[in-house]
């Protein structure tokens, strides 16, 4: 049986992870073989990478060099994780993927999809997921949701990613919507809509594609 490779992307405050965490335990109820695993991360050297991206008091990080630290990151977390579970006929749910260079760098850091495309297309051996759900926010609305789960020390608590101002946010966004207007195994989802409606919808949709693989 082959493996199926799931990720969850959307701007920050989406709601993604929550959505993620449903389908996890989905999967657990019916006992189906899986892995949860998180990018920039998901392996001893990615964690240690992904604390250098993030930290805010790396204020001097050229875009460069951010770039580069991603896909170094997921090209670990390719073939130490991903690729022997999906060898092994697992599902891999990832929250956030090579979608998320693009959106944040390509868009973000205006640097354009072909650039970040091709570095990650290094990094990660060509890998693409065979289903990635897009929760869509605005940046306001998920900037006023990362303020009501962190009120007590909301600026303090922000990455340094988060930190940026909103019209870098605004850009991500876009190309995240960009993605999902080319790529067809991008399900774009109304962030707005209810938690449990959401998650319906990737729930039906995951069945299909479980019995489909």
């Amino acid at each position: 049986m082959n493996g199926l490779f799931i990720t969850f992307e959307g701007p920050d405050g989406s709601g993604k992870s929550t959505q993620l965490q449903r389908l996890v335990e989905f999967l657990q109820e019916r006992n189906i073989d899986f892995i949860k695993t998180r990018e920039p991360g998901g392996t001893t050297i990615s964690d240690l990478i992904r604390q250098i991206i993030l930290d805010p008091e790396h204020t001097k990080m050229a875009s460069k060099t951010e770039i580069l630290l991603y896909a170094a990151s997921r090209a670990q977390h390719v073939e130490e994780v991903i690729k022997p579970a999906l060898q092994l006929g697992k599902v891999v749910v990832c929250d956030r993927f090579v979608d998320a260079s693009i959106a944040y760098q390509g868009y973000g850091l205006g640097f354009g999809e072909e650039m970040i495309q091709e570095i990650n297309r290094f990094a990660t051996g060509g890998l693409t997921p065979d289903r990635t759900f897009l929760i869509d926010v605005s940046p306001e609305i998920g900037r006023e949701r990362m303020k009501a789960r962190n009120a007590q020390e909301f600026n303090q608590s922000l990455d340094r990613i988060e930190q940026k101002e909103l019209d870098y946010h605004q850009r991500v966004r876009q190309g995240f919507l960009a993605l999902a207007k080319s790529e067809a195994r991008i399900k774009l989802v109304n962030g707005a809509e209810s938690i449990e409606m959401i998650q319906e919808l990737i729930r039906e949709d995951i069945q299909q594609l479980l019995r489909n693989r």
